[in-house]
């Protein structure tokens, strides 16, 4: 996952897996295997870690961390500077540890791009869904909203906090035989909307058929229907925004709006290490029994579930 192609404006995939979709919005990592993440500077932008299956342990140079995963979210604003380390730790020692997750990039705008850093830890216990009309699709909104049902809050200085942007991660888990009809975005074509097969056999997509990972690029401004046409249950990913409207410059892990910009945040990566790195080790790995948490400016939070079981005397994982 830590290794990527830089494909369009601001779009990064992972070598093994999905096309992107060419738009100054988004950013698309995909990973099914197991690679660790050590800390890793970022500025400019922000990562969104949606989880499916296995556990991810962060921790960063704020000195916040936590253990999320089977469906949980995290949001990080990079902002003006953030060291992060991701690593997949191995719970079970008698069976697989698998894992499956997307990281998204959603670019900043250059206003925002030296705000503070920051990020929050979805739940999946509280990430809403949507039951399609067939009710064999079951849609995660990971952000914007979805017939009336919105996203969790990103962080205070997301693009996705702005109406207009029309920010949407909506991931579809559809049985065999599912259809389910996207609706049109209200800034039309003025948004850009890719539809992303992940999992599966085969799919229609707006009339298309498709029976290999793909990413097909819709039009936002009439509905848009998704069929799974293979015998095995089907995963579709899609992502939404209004593209921001200014110049893109990204080199390695800095995302910003001009070439000085970029030369400004190596030397102050340099100078600062963005705070440094406040852990004993650069590989965190937590123990295998501490089960899911966030440790956001001192304060540990725990999922509904664990926190649950925690009084049972148990971790939830």
């Amino acid at each position: 996952m830590c290794k990527r192609n830089l494909v369009g404006d601001l779009l990064r995939v992972a070598n093994h897996t999905l096309a992107a979709h060419p738009s100054s919005i988004h950013s698309l990592a995909y990973s099914t295997a197991r690679h660790s993440c050590k800390p890793q500077p970022h500025r400019g932008f922000e990562t969104l870690t949606a989880t499916m299956e296995g556990l991810t342990d962060h921790a960063d140079s704020l000195g916040n961390a936590g253990r999320y995963g089977h469906g949980d979210l995290q949001w990080m604003t990079a902002g003006k500077g953030i060291v992060h380390g991701e690593m997949f730790p191995l719970i079970n020692m008698d069976k697989p540890n698998p894992l499956r997750l997307f990281q998204i990039w959603l670019n900043l705008p250059r206003a925002s791009k030296m705000s503070p850093p920051s990020f929050v830890m979805h739940w999946h216990e509280r990430i809403p869904t949507v039951t399609g009309a067939d009710d064999l699709t079951t849609i995660t909104v990971w952000a914007g909203t979805l017939e009336g049902i919105s996203g969790l809050p990103p962080p205070p200085n997301s693009y996705a906090t702005r109406p207009e942007s029309e920010v949407a991660v909506w991931l579809l888990n559809m049985q065999r035989g599912a259809s389910y009809e996207l609706p049109a975005a209200e800034g039309g074509d003025a948004v850009n909307r890719a539809v992303y097969f992940v999992e599966g056999d085969s799919v229609s997509i707006a009339g298309q058929a498709f029976d290999g990972q793909t990413r097909v690029d819709v039009s936002a401004a009439v509905p848009t229907t998704v069929t799974n046409t293979g015998a095995a249950a089907a995963t579709v990913l899609l992502l939404q925004g209004r593209p921001i409207g200014e110049p893109v410059v990204q080199h390695g892990p800095f995302v910003m709006s001009s070439q000085a910009e970029i030369e400004q945040a190596f030397a102050d990566y340099r100078a600062t290490r963005f705070g440094g790195w406040p852990w004993p080790e650069d590989a965190v790995i937590f123990p295998a029994d501490k089960g899911r948490f966030a440790l956001v400016d001192g304060v540990e939070s725990f999922p509904p579930a664990a926190v649950g079981e925690r009084v049972a005397g148990k971790d939830e994982l």
